[in-house]
């Protein structure tokens, strides 16, 4: 397993910054891969071989990226938070200056503009009096992009930041210039509304990014730093999270978070699972439950061994999971990355080009060709184009995740979005892989024999005997251990004496039925023989989701092929495939069935998803186009997924085609508000239609209506099984 870390980069605008970063770090031979997210600013780094000196692996990362002009450090949620502040408040100082100064600027502009008996001396009062206030405003307010640019610089390379920063000191470089020739146009005006603008831009695109990116970016805040230990003679001790081993015995007391994975050894209560999965609704917790690190204790104390600490966690594995899902590359993400890599060198070439142009075949002078040329390079920065589809992946793998489903391919979206055949496994997929009584109606399951039944399933773990205990708490019916002793038979059953009276619980031979007796080839099988008394049989089917008849329907009409491939007996599939209403279906299917029945259909040029959880289901799932798991599924199975849900719910598949449906619509249309921004803006600012300042102001609201583009994708309306 290749060990992963987690940085946060400053100062990512562009993709050229992502080229940077991933080439410089690719040079690396201890590194196997780097992938940065430009929307949530953060670099993940996968080592070639777990180094034990992980302190030495980060400076290199963090003195490579020094070099080349960023600033990154150890991403850890509070320094990341406290960082993320400390970049908003200096953006907004920055802004209130250039405000402060434009308006004050704008009251001497409007008396020169307007003083027509005004005379030379009066005007280059005025411009020396606009310069004492631009120039130091320009200075500070412009420092979020000088910084940036001189890093880059620095690192002999260009980001967006250098244009704007070139941009904004020629015009304050021409406007003292002609303020010294006592000429009768200046710029002061244009170069601090320029940067007030630029600020308001990038203050509102740093505010919407954190947005999209909240749950993904906060996601490590549902880690407890304390947990409060058990000692064996009844003491408490508080003490970190990182400090817990497994076994040790640890109290959550109501409204705590469980800081690590176990299992209650006592206590009651509701726990909050919504982080795991995805559902509002508290869990009954009791003696055994298994409960995750991150959830919430509602209202009982609870006492819990732990089974997984700090590093091992569900929770940190759900981390993982969505930095993978974030960092990766998907095939839009690089068709964005190429179309940017051969944009952003033009940006200079075309000020250039403007600046010629304008210069040698017009009269504007040099003044005015300058001043197109500022308005070419602010305008030709790619970052909407770069923002297109990483804003889109971080918001859909956070919407996911809030619906309890967690994204592990980085094109699994848009693999899924493609989709026109839908397979489904049964035993755990479509049903829930337990057992629930099936002959309830007949007439020998009554509620006394039930009662009966329960005194001894009561003391036993095997899966017949908890859903017959299920059952009887589904119908009111007491289920209380007998006080005689109970003798188990392994792979047999249970015997004890009741009432003086002997019973057994059991398979058929255990208790003795003749094999002609009742036969029963569709369902599992338990026996109750009192003495003296007649045989019941407890007929036992797996369950099947409740919502599972619901999501079938959903698929087929909307027109999209279902299929039913199970390894399970005909008589059992052809009654799951009736009840589900479904006419294509497989039974007793080996792994390699299953395998060949995708290949034919991938063959004939459809789409598959498959849906399955076993481990004779791992290879389909890999063969399919993209699959989905259940979180109960076995870990093969989980490995080889694109998707896993945590609900006990189907309708976690819809929703995730549905995300995926409308992630590749708003990559589409941010695609074309690119495309579309660039073909209008590039070509008006190079004929000299564009001042700086409206070159500004669009290029901030380009990469703020992308963002704001995918940010519908929190509003759009999810199915829910229940809504049909």
């Amino acid at each position: 397993m290749f060990r992963i870390e987690h940085f946060v980069v400053e100062g990512l605008h562009c993709p050229k910054c992502i080229r940077e970063i991933e080439g410089t770090l690719g040079e690396n031979d201890k590194i196997k891969n780097a992938r940065v997210n430009l929307s949530t600013q953060r670099l993940a780094v996968e080592w070639k071989e777990a180094v034990e000196d992980t302190l030495q692996n980060s400076e290199e990362v963090i003195s490579a990226l020094e070099k080349i002009g960023f600033k990154a450090f150890p991403f850890k949620t509070t320094n990341a938070q406290l960082e993320g502040d400390k970049v908003g408040k200096s953006l907004l100082k920055a802004m209130a200056v250039a405000g402060f100064a434009a308006a004050n600027v704008m009251l001497l502009s409007v008396a020169v503009w307007d003083g027509g008996e005004m005379n030379e001396s009066t005007r280059s009062l005025m411009h020396w009096v606009s310069a004492l206030i631009v120039l130091p405003a320009a200075t500070y307010a412009g420092m979020p992009f000088y910084k940036s640019a001189w890093n880059a610089l620095k690192g002999r390379r260009l980001n967006m930041d250098v244009p704007i920063s070139l941009a904004v000191i020629l015009t304050c470089g021409m406007s003292l210039f002609q303020t010294y020739l006592k000429a009768t146009e200046t710029y002061y005006d244009a170069a601090v509304m320029l940067l007030f603008f630029l600020l308001i831009g990038r203050f509102l695109d740093q505010k919407m990014r954190n947005h999209a990116r909240s749950v993904a970016h906060n996601l490590m805040s549902y880690k407890e730093s304390k947990a409060t230990l058990l000692h064996e003679d009844g003491h408490t001790e508080e003490i970190a999270t990182e400090m817990l081993v497994p076994n040790q015995i640890i109290q959550v007391i109501p409204g705590g978070k469980i800081p690590a994975d176990g299992t209650v050894i006592s206590g009651m209560s509701d726990i909050d699972t919504s982080l795991v999965t995805g559902e509002t609704v508290p869990q009954k917790a009791e003696k055994d439950t298994e409960v995750f690190a991150g959830t919430i204790n509602v209202n009982g104390t609870l006492n819990i061994k732990i089974t997984s600490t700090t590093g091992n966690t569900l929770l940190d594995e759900i981390i993982e999971l969505m930095e993978t899902a974030e960092q990766g590359r998907a095939k839009y993400v690089r068709l964005a990355d190429r179309a940017a890599s051969i944009y952003a060198p033009l940006v200079h070439f075309l000020a250039a080009a403007t600046f010629l142009g304008w210069l040698l075949f017009s009269n504007v002078g040099w003044q005015g060709s300058l001043i197109n040329a500022i308005a070419v390079l602010i305008i030709t920065c790619p970052c909407a184009l770069g923002l297109a589809v990483p804003v889109v992946q971080v918001v859909a793998s956070s919407r996911l995740f809030k619906s309890g489903i967690l994204v592990k391919a980085a094109d699994g979206l848009e693999r899924l979005a493609e989709v026109d055949t839908v397979i489904f496994d049964k035993t755990g997929t479509l049903t829930l892989g337990q057992p629930e009584l099936a002959n309830a109606d007949d007439e020998n399951v009554t509620p006394f024999n039930l009662e009966l039944a329960a005194k001894l399933a009561k003391t036993s773990s095997h899966p017949l005997c908890r859903a017959l205990i299920v059952a009887c708490h589904d119908r009111d019916i007491p289920t209380i251990a007998t006080e005689s002793e109970i003798h188990e038979e392994p792979g047999m059953g249970l015997k004890a004496t009741v009432n003086n009276i002997t019973v057994k619980l059991g398979n058929r031979e255990w208790c003795g039925i003749n094999q002609n007796y009742l036969p029963n080839n569709r369902y599992s099988e338990l026996w109750l023989k009192a003495e003296g008394a007649k045989p019941v049989l407890f007929c036992f089917k797996d369950r099947m989701r409740e919502d599972a008849l619901d999501v079938v329907h959903w698929f087929l009409r909307r027109q999209l092929k279902v299929i039913l491939l199970s390894g399970d007996r005909k008589d059992v599939v052809d009654e799951a495939a009736e009840e589900l209403g479904l006419s294509r279906y497989k039974y007793e299917c080996k792994p390699q069935e299953k395998i060949e029945i995708i290949e034919r259909i991938k063959a004939s040029g459809d789409k598959v998803l498959m849906i399955g959880d076993g481990i004779n289901d791992a290879p389909a799932l890999s063969a399919a186009n993209v699959s989905i798991s259940p979180s109960t599924a076995a870990e093969v199975s989980q490995n080889a997924a694109d998707f896993i849900f945590q609900s006990q719910k189907l309708d976690s598949v819809v929703r995730a085609y549905q995300v995926s449906l409308n992630s590749r619509k708003l990559v589409f249309i941010n695609f074309a508000l690119a495309a579309i921004y660039n073909m209008i803006a590039v070509p008006f600012a190079a004929a000299g239609l564009l001042t700086p300042l409206i070159a500004a102001i669009a290029m901030s609201l380009s990469s703020i209506v992308v963002t704001a583009n995918a940010l519908r994708l929190n509003f759009q309306k999810l199915y829910r099984s229940h809504e049909g």
